[in-house]
């Protein structure tokens, strides 16, 4: 696969700061610590495009990507961070919602989890809700290398049951370490583009 380019746009906290070109869009969600950085610096080819924090919850607002000129990578902010305030927990829920309702330029959600723990209550709430209003999405169990790869299936059923997930739903096991599960992630965003007869698929990164 080829990442021609990628760039930070900017860090949007209304609708009217959100792009205008039309592209398609791909929101990625997940626990704070659970690397949506990191996955993003890997897919991506970068080391520091996304910028990784060790103080969880310091992402306060939709970081726009734009990758090959042609689609958005829209980071979310952390959720389930006990010592953020509530009244900024409740300032982004209000962004993510008005965001995950109404932005047509939405294509999909790649929710991270990490395949070490079982999915916690805020993962299945924002799986839940992405079902309720019909959003696919893309389940991505990160920190793969973390655990021996005999385990995987068993830490996978743990998270497809705990989130009840159908078996035809998509988990897709990822380390941005060793780059286990990048090309598969690729070829599966390029699939949903193309299937949802995207013109800009087309110029989206390609699988080898």
């Amino acid at each position: 696969m080829k990442v021609t380019s990628a760039e930070f746009i900017i860090s949007a906290v209304s609708p009217k700061q959100y792009p205008t070109e039309g592209l398609p869009e791909i929101a990625l969600a997940g626990r704070s610590n659970v690397g949506k950085s990191s996955l993003i610096n890997k897919m991506l080819n970068r080391k520091a495009l996304a910028r990784t924090s060790s103080r969880p919850g310091k992402t306060q607002t939709l970081n726009y990507f734009l990758v090959n000129k042609s689609l958005y990578f829209v980071d979310f902010p952390g959720y389930g961070y006990a010592k953020v305030s509530k009244s900024l927990k409740s300032q982004w829920g209000g962004m993510i919602d008005t965001y995950l309702t109404s932005r047509k330029e939405l294509k999909f959600i790649i929710q991270l989890v990490d395949i070490r723990h079982a999915p916690s209550k805020d993962d299945v709430a924002m799986y839940e809700y992405c079902k309720q209003i019909g959003l696919d999405t893309v389940v991505v169990a990160t920190k793969g290398d973390k655990i021996a790869r005999g385990r995987w299936q068993q830490h996978l059923k743990v998270i497809r049951n705990t989130l009840n997930m159908r078996p035809s739903d998509t988990l897709i096991v990822f380390s941005s370490e060793t780059g286990q599960g990048k090309d598969e992630l690729w070829a599966e965003i390029n699939r949903r583009l193309n299937e949802a007869g995207d013109p800009q698929a087309a110029t989206a990164p390609k699988s080898p």
